[in-house]
């Protein structure tokens, strides 16, 4: 590993710690698919309120799969883009019931496989549940690689691997959460707080 790269990694560590968070509330697999695909374009925030009710109402993979498209999009509404959303749901989990005996598949393949999942998606779900190294290029990740000179790529797939061969495997699913944090909090996508940035040295953009 690159000393740059070391470096950037422990400023993180520090500022960020090193535990496996997740930020999207969920007490089984199939909530987390749930609750990843509810949460292209709008925050986890606005995902964990809807789905503490969600969840109560369709306790099971199977009662998502028999859900009335209608009255699913109403439940769903607040989250956005709620037509496609609930349609790849209804999908998704019927195709998990039918080919999957009911459980979330863990290889990138068959998670791919599966109405409304991508790689994003996919990767979500194989480092948070099933702890395979994975990562997961979501906006924040795509933003700040680039900033940090890791791609200059703005294809997700190409950052995904890119990202693959110059982070250790051990950093991988870390990374993500470190970077969503500092994300949201530093170097955001309008404003970045530069002045407060601990890695304002490595930033492309700064440096300019």
């Amino acid at each position: 590993m690159k000393k740059r790269t070391k470096d950037i990694l422990a400023i993180l560590d520090d500022q960020f710690g090193v535990d496996h968070v997740c930020y999207l509330d969920h007490d089984a697999p199939w909530q987390l698919l749930i609750a990843t695909i509810l949460s292209a374009q709008c925050t986890d925030a606005r995902v964990n309120i809807v789905t503490k009710d969600l969840f109560r109402k369709y306790p099971s993979v199977a009662s998502f799969a028999q859900a009335d498209l209608k009255e699913l999009e109403k439940d769903i509404k607040s989250t956005g883009f709620y037509h496609n959303k609930a349609k790849n749901i209804i999908a998704c989990m019927g195709a998990i019931e039918e080919r999957f005996a009911g459980e979330v598949p863990s290889s990138i393949e068959d998670l791919t496989s599966l109405a409304g999942v991508g790689r994003k998606t996919a990767n979500v779900i194989r480092g948070n549940i099933f702890h395979d190294p994975s990562v997961v290029v979501d906006t924040h990740v795509k933003r700040i690689s680039k900033r940090l000179g890791f791609t200059t790529s703005e294809n997700p797939e190409k950052i995904e691997q890119d990202l693959m061969k110059e982070l250790p495997k051990e950093h991988w699913i870390r990374y993500n959460i470190q970077i969503i944090a500092f994300g949201r909090t530093i170097c955001t996508a309008r404003s970045p707080k530069c002045e407060e940035c601990r890695l304002q040295k490595y930033c492309t953009e700064y440096n300019q």
